[in-house]
């Protein structure tokens, strides 16, 4: 006789994973992709106020970027939580235009940038990191945070390419209209996957208990 939410091959209970994208970083709106800024004092801010009052995760997984294991290191310190950082969960490389402020990059070639935001599988940023290597090195942290903690409740502290890769991975969302969802900074999303089927509980909503 099978229970209800319990994985009948494993025994392990339903994995519930919570998506956080980093605050605000220093420097301003750039195309920041491995350039390593630090949060500016309103992006701590909004991490603190994202994850106020409550802390129900059993690990903290983050990218190495600054912009996010301060805040995860903090955030473990804090509640006691173990952390681990996985390089895979870095954001996409903007090559050519890392550091650069879309503002600028609009009024020099209007035509590349609105190309890449349409359609980044065929119009990349010269010399950036092609969108299905991207998706390989995403997909492949996302396929082992499952199989390794299986019945956990997790929290991703990383990026808004690497958060909208895994959630579109879990809605089948083709890559070229990754970037149609919206991800504001400190943004949550929730994942819940029962007997292997993933679903997505809310988007940019709130990390409280659903039934507290």
């Amino acid at each position: 006789m099978s229970v209800p939410g319990v994985d009948p091959e494993t025994g392990a209970g339903p994995t519930t994973i919570d998506l956080i994208r980093h605050g605000e970083p220093e420097g301003g709106v750039l195309f920041r992709g491995w350039r390593d800024d630090p949060l500016s004092d309103r992006g701590w801010r909004q991490m603190r106020e994202a994850t106020a009052g409550h802390a129900p995760w059993d690990r903290i997984i983050s990218s190495p970027l600054l912009r996010c294991a301060q805040f995860a290191a903090e955030l473990s310190h804090k509640a006691g939580i173990p952390m681990a950082l996985d390089e895979r969960l870095k954001e996409i490389g903007f090559g050519d235009w890392e550091g650069r402020s879309p503002e600028i990059l609009y009024r020099e070639s209007p035509q590349l940038v609105g190309a890449f935001w349409n359609n980044p599988v065929d119009c990349p940023p010269p010399g950036g990191e092609p969108m299905t290597r991207f998706q390989s090195r995403v997909a492949s942290a996302w396929r082992d945070i499952q199989s390794l903690h299986q019945g956990q409740h997790l929290l991703i502290v990383a990026h808004g390419g690497v958060n909208r890769m895994i959630i579109g991975q879990v809605l089948e969302i083709s890559l070229r209209h990754l970037f149609r969802i919206e991800l504001p900074y400190a943004g949550i999303s929730r994942i819940r996957i029962e007997q292997g089927c993933p679903r997505l509980v809310f988007h940019c909503g709130s990390p409280a208990p659903e039934n507290g």
